[in-house]
């Protein structure tokens, strides 16, 4: 049998130690992780090999050559432009076609037994066997999920947080027949997972998951790079090492000299013929490449230092890394994290600080302190995105410094000469770091619409009229001290997970696009933009009859920039409008739950003393609202989504309705009442607003305040709810009380409980097995199904180590039953 080694990465996520070295060389334990790779391979005799390469490809293959040292014979194909993980094995398909090969990517480290995966394979007479493994974080891989035989069931590739439904991933090794080639297309980028495997499984193809024992690490980041090294060292992954091992754990190869007062604390790594002086200090999981030089009275520790590397007197070197044909001179500090690359100087006395990036080619001048990455700005941090964009503490987590990379980055996603829509809340630091951002998207040739202060829903519906994208800062809800910084895409809509992940990367690399002075992008100041927007609304969304109704209403605009757009709708609409809370105030942001709460009473006060036929609460910027009916009781937000949907349904008698797989299943009782169908969502903001977008959807809502008009727009927008509430109460003629009362009430509940970031994969593995027959729904979370209909959902949270659990019930006491089991399920698979 032949094996394949995948070798054409550029491994983006690792630079800059791959800017100037293909991923596939780079060293673990002095060794090339290629070439671990290929040890393995020649130790379960698959010693004919083919490796497709790309990037750099011409360093691969002059470091193995035929691989006649390794004792194997090496052939190599190469890519002109990148072909997927499928397509490059398929332009190797003239080497391949003859007989069953494995597929193995040449950047990974593990120690599977390969025989016992192909034994496996050939047993169950498998078009293809893919190599599965657990691993405590699936987020950046494939998930499977396998039957009882081991024939594979479903794949999905690189999930969020809401769709790990398992914590067993494909590895990237394959067993395959020849025959598999005909489902690939040549010339063109092709991904197994992706595109290749859901097809065999949809024609019914012998498709197999086998579950290998033993270690496995992808590295393709940092800190994998670093815990590889860590656990080699440690032996936790069988390799082989070149060196004798002179005392427990210390491992120094032919040629190295250390000198016998050197203080040595394994397990580590010295190279060939690296010279180790005197008075040295080497502490454990450090490696030393090959002819690197440690000067008398350095420290290292936890430090992987690379070939031909010069290490100076006094220098203090902890938890980084250091590139080939560096210097790093007298007494220089460099801290946890850091990444020196390729032939860089870093001069006397200088401190590079944490988690800094220098590129390859760089000089850091003597004395120089170092605390961002010297390229163009310093790295993000590792998770940039939360549950509200990307957050943080004004002026300690969300600084100028921090928007204008964001900013640059975000450009640099998006073509020059595109316009991007920018607006804010009206607190201070919102307007400060807009100017900010403005500036760095101009000097990244975009072009900017500055809509200044504005409700939300009005600029994603600006954004949504020929921008590429938007941003929009505000005031963290309920934290007055804390700012967001939300991403638009082209339809207004929050930037999708897909588009999350692309922007945090260009911001890890730290690769912003600059433009030439004639390309520096233009500034405008749109006109009229409140009177178009309401213009639009009331065009779009259905009034009939408001005005002979004649209906009172009570608007209360919580200060915020609701109120810089109502009278622009209010005085078209045809209703008496007594609006409170409307002056602006930049030392009040936001508001708390209390004083949320405390102004819905006062709400329902007016509302009932002016005998008004409902009220509305609007949030500081527009997005979402609250309703009191006419009694002045205040409707809670996941019930006055059922009264909006009972009276929507009840008008429309067909079509479609996006809800969150949060919502109570009443939703399914009250749309199915009025002939329409409920459309389960997740819980996020960008697939609310693609189904509610879907041709056939006539409302959406999140339950939490936040409703979408199709008809008007596809996302959250709290004027439109509220004018699209006055047309149907004045149609019908019923007031919220009448409606609420027909509506059955609904026993939902939440739970959150704690969950280790490392643990959350075992967490969902465990509830799908705990599970066991019961109904699964994987919309979001996992979702059990009782044979009664009793439900509960568990989803882990992409931002904090917490897992979230929803239950509904007949009753109180029967939701509240569910939530302990599953609790209990969650809070034993986490410890």
């Amino acid at each position: 049998m032949k094996a394949v080694v995948m070798a054409g990465g550029e491994g983006t996520r690792l630079r800059p130690m791959t800017s100037s070295m293909p991923k596939p060389l780079l060293p673990v334990a002095n060794m090339p992780i290629m070439e671990h790779v290929l040890r393995l391979l020649k130790r379960h005799g698959l010693s004919d090999t083919v490796v497709t390469v790309q990037f750099l490809a011409s360093l691969v293959k002059n470091y193995f050559g035929d691989g006649e040292e390794l004792g194997m014979h090496l052939t190599y194909a190469n890519e002109e432009t990148p072909l997927g993980t499928a397509g490059s094995v398929k332009n190797a398909e003239d080497a391949l076609k003859d007989d069953s090969f494995l597929v193995i990517s040449g950047d990974a480290l593990t120690d599977f037994n390969l025989s016992e995966l192909i034994e496996f394979h050939r047993s169950k007479n498998a078009l293809v066997t893919v190599c599965l493994t657990r691993v405590p974080n699936p987020l950046e891989f494939g998930i499977t999920i396998t039957d009882d035989e081991g024939r594979v069931e479903r794949f999905l590739e690189k999930p969020t947080w809401g769709q790990v439904f398992s914590d067993t991933v494909n590895t990237g090794i394959y067993v395959m027949e020849p025959e598999v080639f005909d489902y690939v297309a040549a010339g063109e980028s092709v991904d197994w997972s992706s595109d290749v495997f859901p097809q065999l499984l949809k024609e019914g193809k012998r498709v197999y998951g086998y579950v290998a024992e033993g270690y496995w690490e992808d590295v393709g980041t940092h800190e994998s790079y670093g815990k590889a090294q860590a656990d080699v060292l440690d032996g936790k992954v069988e390799v082989e090492l070149d060196g004798f091992e002179i005392s427990p754990g210390v491992w120094v190869a032919e040629g190295a000299e250390v000198d016998p007062e050197a203080i040595l604390r394994g397990p580590l790594y010295i190279g060939d013929y690296a010279k180790v002086e005197a008075g040295v200090e080497i502490r454990e999981h450090t490696v030393l490449g090959s002819n690197v030089v440690v000067k008398r009275g350095a420290f290292l520790h936890k430090a992987v230092v690379h070939d031909n590397v010069y290490i100076g007197p006094q220098s203090n070197l902890r938890g980084c890394v250091v590139g080939k044909n560096t210097d790093v001179m007298r007494a220089a500090r460099i801290e946890d994290g850091a990444v020196i690359g390729d032939e860089c100087l870093v001069g006397e006395e200088s401190i590079i600080g944490a988690n800094v990036r220098v590129y390859p080619f760089k000089t850091i001048e003597a004395g120089a302190v170092v605390n961002t990455s010297v390229i163009w700005e310093s790295r993000g941090q590792e998770h940039l995105f939360g549950v509200r964009g990307v957050s943080g503490i004004l002026n300690v987590e969300i600084t100028p410094e921090l928007a204008v990379r964001l900013a640059g980055a975000y450009a640099t996603t998006l073509k020059k000469g595109a316009t991007v829509t920018i607006a804010r809340d009206h607190s201070r630091g919102a307007r400060a770091l807009k100017r900010a951002m403005i500036s760095a998207l101009q000097t990244s040739a975009i072009d900017v619409r500055d809509l200044e202060n504005v409700p939300m829903p009005v600029a994603r519906q600006h954004t949504a009229r020929g921008s590429a994208g938007g941003i929009f800062l505000r005031t963290t809800p309920g934290v007055p001290d804390s700012l967001d910084i939300l991403f638009f895409d082209e339809r207004g809509a929050d930037l999708s997970q897909a588009g999350q992940r692309k922007l945090d990367r260009v911001y890890a690399r730290q690769e912003y696009r600059r433009a030439f002075p004639g390309e520096i992008g233009d500034l405008t100041f749109p006109s009229s933009v409140f009177d178009g927007y309401a213009g639009n609304l009331l065009r779009a969304v259905d009034t009939t009859g408001v005005r002979e109704a004649g209906l009172k209403v009570v608007v209360d605009t919580a200060h915020g920039s609701a109120g810089l757009v109502l009278p622009s709708i209010l005085g078209r609409l045809g209703v008496e409008a007594l609006t409170v809370s409307g002056g602006l105030d930049e030392a009040r942001p936001t508001e708390d739950a209390e004083e949320r709460r405390a102004g819905l009473a006062r709400l329902g006060e007016l509302v009932a003393s002016s005998r008004a036929a409902f009220g509305v609460r609007f949030d500081p910027v527009g997005e979402r609202v609250a309703f009191v009916d006419e009694l002045g009781r205040v409707i809670d937000d996941d019930r006055a989504l059922l009264v909006l949907l009972d009276l929507v349904a009840a008008e429309r008698r067909s079509g479609q309705v996006a809800l969150p797989v949060t919502t109570t299943r009443i939703a399914e009782q009250v749309a199915a009442y009025h002939g329409t169908q409920v459309i389960w969502t997740t819980t996020t903001p960008d697939d609310l607003a693609k189904a509610a977008s879907a041709e056939g959807t006539v409302f959406g809502g999140d339950g939490r305040g936040g409703f979408v008009v199709p008809e008007f727009s596809g996302v959250l927008d709290g004027a439109a709810a509220f004018v699209r509430l006055v047309g149907l109460v004045a149609r019908t003629q019923l007031t919220l009380s009448q409606i609420d009362a027909r509506i059955p009430q609904a026993h939902i509940r939440r739970r959150d409980i704690a969950t280790p970031w490392a643990a959350k994969g075992m967490v969902m593995r465990s509830v799908v097995e705990a599970a066991g027959s019961r109904l699964l729904d994987t919309t979001d979370g996992v979702r059990v199904v009782e044979a009664d209909g009793r439900w509960t959902l568990v989803l882990p949270d992409p931002a904090e180590a917490v897992t979230h659990l929803w239950a509904e019930g007949p009753d109180d006491a029967a939701t509240e039953a569910l939530l302990d089991e599953w609790a209990a399920v969650v809070d034993g698979a986490g410890r």
